[in-house]
């Protein structure tokens, strides 16, 4: 198993992540692993008992898993969500600005690369579901302000 890199300073849930089916089905679980073809809204009214979402990456091309983490985020999910699977060095920015702050990649990743893709870009062009104000807003609010 691969280090998992974790943005948080919040303990790590240390149990396995249950499918959403099953998560649905029992009132005990804390831990859910979304799939592509699964739908995170099912899990919104259950949000106070979620402490982990694993979302699947089973091929780096499949890009379902961003829209599962925004829907979270944007619902006020709080707690990790975190990408697993085929999960690449120059998508962890992108992932980030969805809502994600925690990845286990199937390969290691190298240090330094995830630190340079998370910190090269320091202006965002558009809302996410992230705190990050869109440059553009910044200028224009620049200019009204004087």
């Amino acid at each position: 198993m691969t280090e998992i890199l974790r943005y948080r300073d919040d303990e790590l849930v240390d149990h396995p992540a249950v499918t959403v089916d099953a998560f649905l089905d029992q009132t005990n679980a804390n831990a859910v692993r979304v799939e592509p073809g699964d739908d995170a809204r099912a899990l919104l009214p259950h949000l106070d008992r979620l402490a982990l979402v694993e979302v699947n990456f089973p091929a780096f091309g499949d890009g379902r898993g961003y829209s599962s983490a925004r829907v979270l985020r944007e619902a006020g999910f709080t707690g990790e969500i975190r990408a697993v699977g085929d999960v690449l060095v120059d998508q962890l920015a992108y992932m980030r600005r969805c809502g994600f702050d925690a990845f286990e990649p199937d390969q290691a990743l190298d240090a330094g690369d995830v630190e340079s893709a998370l910190s090269r870009w320091p202006e965002v062009y558009q809302s996410a579901a992230d705190a990050a104000s869109p440059i553009w807003a910044k200028r224009h609010g620049a200019a009204s302000a004087g």
